[in-house]
């Protein structure tokens, strides 16, 4: 028994081989970056102390942790995917130190730790959700439905307005999680009813309204909730992934022509309601009719990445104080300004990559629940990306979401951690003696053909 232990830790040592090499670039590259700043930070005249240090040593400890984590636990999901979140998570830590929000007295201890939790929780939710146990995720579809509408009730109960939305203490968005269990009961109750959800009206092709009944009373109570909490953004997102899923799971492309026409129209409604919808739609559409209101953060972020060119700035030699809430929703300015059009571009790679290896993922699960679950938190990340740097480009109107990984913020980060930690358990596989046997596990698709392996490489 002491000889097979070490043998298996050598072939698990191994077998996560890619993805070391690759963190241990990215690590040298996130070092690269801290050292460019602290070189800017002491030509500015900044007294450095070892606290400055403490942001990468604690990132550089948690993926050293979470490598750890995967080796002894013999892990064997995908291998690229945590590889392209920790470089994302590097930029946003380096821009992070860069405006000055993991340092100094008035630097919170979510602010310095939210990184590395996410890293080690998104280890967490991969481990215990590996060989298939995720699959337990799928029963009682409704408990999840229940959670999220209790999520926005609480929060419009107790939570206190700022800037149009409404917050927990601390500023803490705590609808976040609703990227998760919203996607939850989706895959659930979409699984669960698949055969009634693609059982079209002859000719016509007329959706079963009778099957989507519960679902659409469920979208209508959680759309009205989120309305009352201006989260537009929210709704955008978790709306693509419902039109996104029902296609999927049904192999239905009608869902996708209903759901735009309804998104359509649905958008067309809610800027003749809401003043909030039209202003920033004003002031994406004529920005310099407002320049010096609302139209202030599109122009300065847009005045940021112009001053970047092509090369950037470099690491602390911009000017990102002049863009509001630069560390959130407009971080992809900061990006723009201090790293250049290469620098964005290598951003949107990285996004690209990432969604990629989440449609992959969903493609190859054996499991018909496994592959809903990925597809919908691959959609969520997909559409906020594309919400995040369309408003910072002004390619779309804003919508006050965050940039994934990137941004500021303890809730939306720890979320997106969450989302890839499940993406990577399902990455990892059915169980064992499934596999040995040849056969698809509970929950797997009837038909008997087989998806594919699941990915335990790059």
């Amino acid at each position: 028994m002491s000889a097979a232990a070490p043998a298996g830790i050598d072939a698990a040592w191994a077998l996560r081989g890619p993805e070391r090499q690759l963190l241990l670039f990215i690590l040298l590259a996130v070092a690269l970056g801290f050292l460019m700043m602290l070189g800017s930070g002491r030509a500015a005249g900044r007294a450095l102390g070892p606290a400055d240090l403490l942001p990468f040593l604690t990132y550089g400890a948690s993926l050293a942790a979470l490598h750890g984590l995967w080796v002894l636990a013999r892990f064997r999901g995908d291998q690229v995917l945590p590889a392209v979140v920790a470089l994302l998570a590097g930029l946003g830590l380096l821009a992070q130190y860069r405006m000055g929000l993991l340092t100094g007295p008035e630097a919170s201890l979510a602010a310095r730790f939210a990184l590395p939790v996410g890293i080690l929780l998104m280890g967490a939710v991969a481990f215990l959700g590996e060989q298939g146990r995720y699959r337990h995720l799928a029963a009682g579809p409704w408990a999840w439905a229940g959670l999220s509408l209790a999520l926005v009730a609480v929060l419009l109960i107790t939570g206190q307005r700022f800037r149009g939305g409404v917050y927990a203490a601390g500023l803490v968005t705590p609808t976040e999680l609703l990227k998760v269990t919203a996607v939850l009961f989706l895959a659930g109750f979409i699984d669960l009813h698949a055969k009634a959800l693609k059982a079209f009206g002859s000719g016509l092709p007329i959706p079963p309204w009778r099957a989507l009944l519960p679902l659409a009373g469920l979208w209508a109570s959680l759309t009205a909730l989120l309305l009352v909490q201006r989260d537009l953004g929210m709704l955008i997102i978790l709306s693509s992934a419902l039109i996104a899923m029902l296609a999927l799971g049904t192999g239905r492309a009608a869902y996708l022509v209903y759901g735009a026409a309804a998104s359509a129209g649905l958008g067309y409604l809610l800027l003749q309601l809401f003043a909030h919808g039209q202003s920033r739609l004003s002031a994406w559409l004529e920005p310099f009719a407002d320049p010096t209101g609302g139209s202030w953060q599109i122009l300065q972020g847009l005045s940021g990445m112009f001053a970047g060119g092509l090369w950037g700035e470099g690491f602390g030699r911009g000017n990102p104080e002049y863009t509001p809430i630069a560390q959130s929703d407009f971080i992809y300015a900061v990006l723009g300004e201090e790293l250049g059009f290469l620098g964005t571009l290598v951003v949107v790679v990285l996004f690209l990559i990432l969604i990629l290896r989440g449609l992959e993922i969903a493609y190859r699960s054996r499991s018909s629940f496994g592959a809903l679950l990925a597809a919908g938190l691959t959609a969520v990340i997909a559409v906020q990306t594309f919400l995040n740097i369309g408003g910072v480009t002004k390619s779309i109107p804003l919508t006050g979401v965050t940039l994934p990984f990137v941004s500021h913020g303890g809730s939306s980060l720890l979320t997106a951690f969450v989302s890839v930690g499940l993406l990577l358990a399902i990455s990892a596989g059915e169980p064992a003696k499934a596999r040995a046997a040849g056969r698809p596990a509970p929950g797997a698709p009837r038909s008997g053909k087989r998806r594919g392996r699941s990915g335990t490489g790059p």
